[in-house]
């Protein structure tokens, strides 16, 4: 059986189908053909039972009123004996009941080395003159029977087997036709530049719900190629800078050993190999988000994170924190730091004399909202800003003391997001900008039963 199996399933789909509709037309006309075959075996019956019927009831009468016999019919007791005076009859125990029960017996078929003309046999209640009672036994040869069964079995077979050929080369072509469109439509998509699109079919059919779909599959590769190839190019180039900057701080040390200036060098060496920590420790965040990568959800005090994160803020500008009242939300503890910080120093970066944090419960959700009073960001920047290594207008970047590598809010929306949360941006009344992220709330537990 599997090995069938494999064997169907290395065949294709035409192959298959053809098959099928074969296999199927052929058990229809098969069975159509005997039944065909035993409508005509019985109507030759019930034409010979009503002939054999009609000379018994002659004999029948006959024997009632004393008139003699009538040639053909026999005369027996209710056992099958003879009364007549002729030879046995050729019938068991089993065929005399069923003919003193007034049903038709045929005999002789098929045997073992030729065919024999099948028998039919009727018998009919009489009445002797003396009140015995008796039958009125009749036969006739079913003309043609073993024959008509024969050729009928031949011819159906025969018949059947070449209509189902003619069925499965229908079903072949018309498969072939039909699978056409789906050959060009392939064709098309092996031969298809990249930015370019299969053609829509003319009629609103099954093909041209394909071709869309597909179509709607090669625009989110492309996408996901584009993206791919600008976050390649924007880290290649966003790593390139500390590396570059410790390498020529690293040769000028080098090349003018100086021990005045040594200090200053490592601490320049310092200042961007962190900046290349942090730059490669959010790349990893974001690529194990994109993966999926997450802890499993517990819930999380978003206030207590963001009052530690605001004890660890020194210096200007002022940090204000806004949270009445514990508020948990359904993530990981580090998933929630890393938000609090990334949008605690974004605001802190961009600010001019004060930063306000505001966590708050609403709802089913946990909001964390973060103001400043700094330059503000654009209304056409406010979606794309938490793409990653995205960059706000050069003016903005240069009031704000300039930028971070682009990564801070990207990796605030893949952790958000993660978590079945959201962000969003917009101006604060603070004058500045104003993000906001929402997490879901904790489901509540299930009561314990008590023992």
């Amino acid at each position: 059986m599997t090995a069938v199996r494999a064997w169907w399933a290395r065949r294709t789909l035409r192959s298959r189908i053809t098959l099928t509709v074969g296999a199927v037309a052929l058990i229809a006309l098969l069975a159509l053909s005997r039944l065909a075959t035993g409508l005509a075996y019985e109507s030759l019956v019930d034409a010979t039972d009503a002939e054999l019927r009609a000379l018994a009831g002659q004999g029948a009468e006959a024997l009632a009123t004393g008139a003699g016999s009538v040639p053909g019919v026999r005369m027996v007791d209710v056992a099958g004996d003879p009364v007549d005076g002729g030879p046995p009859l050729p019938l068991d125990d089993r065929d005399v009941r069923r003919l003193a029960a007034g049903e038709g017996v045929t005999v002789g078929w098929f045997a073992r080395t030729h065919v024999v003309e099948p028998r039919r046999w009727l018998a009919v209640p009489a009445i002797a003159p003396d009140g015995t009672p008796r039958l009125a036994v009749v036969s006739a040869d079913l003309v043609g029977g073993a024959a008509l069964m024969r050729r009928a079995a031949a011819m159906a077979l025969l018949g059947s087997v070449f209509a189902a050929v003619v069925v499965a080369g229908a079903a072949f072509v018309a498969t072939r036709a039909a699978l056409r469109p789906v050959d060009r439509l392939r064709a098309a998509a092996a031969a298809l530049p990249p930015g370019d699109r299969l053609p829509l079919p003319a009629a609103h059919d099954e093909m041209r719900a394909l071709a869309e779909e597909m179509n709607a599959l090669l625009a989110r590769r492309d996408d996901a190629v584009t993206r791919l190839e600008r976050f390649t190019g924007d880290a290649a180039h966003e790593l390139r800078s500390p590396v570059a900057a410790i390498r020529a701080q690293a040769e000028v040390a080098v090349v003018h050993p100086d021990p005045a200036l040594a200090e200053e060098t490592l601490r320049a060496v310092a200042v961007e190999a962190e900046r290349l920590s942090t730059l490669l420790a959010d790349l990893l965040a974001l690529a194990r988000a994109d993966a999926g990568q997450r802890p499993p959800a517990e819930p999380i005090d978003v206030a207590a994170v963001a009052r530690s994160a605001l004890d660890r803020a020194e210096g200007e500008p002022v940090v204000q924190l806004v949270a009445p009242a514990p508020a948990y939300a359904a993530a990981s503890p580090a998933e929630v730091r890393l938000v609090v910080e990334n949008l605690l120093s974004n605001a802190l970066r961009y600010a001019k004399t004060v930063v306000r944090v505001g966590v708050l419960p609403a709802g089913r959700t946990v909001r964390l909202v973060v103001e400043d009073d700094g330059p503000g960001i654009p209304e056409a920047d406010r979606a794309r800003v938490f793409d990653r290594f995205t960059r706000l207008e050069p003016d903005v970047e240069s009031r704000a003391g300039g930028g971070g590598a682009g990564l801070g809010l990207a990796l605030v929306a893949a952790l958000v997001a993660g978590r079945g949360g959201t962000v969003a941006a917009g101006d604060s009344v603070l004058g500045g900008a104003r993000l906001e992220a929402r997490w879901p709330t904790p489901r509540p537990s299930p009561p314990r039963e008590s023992p």
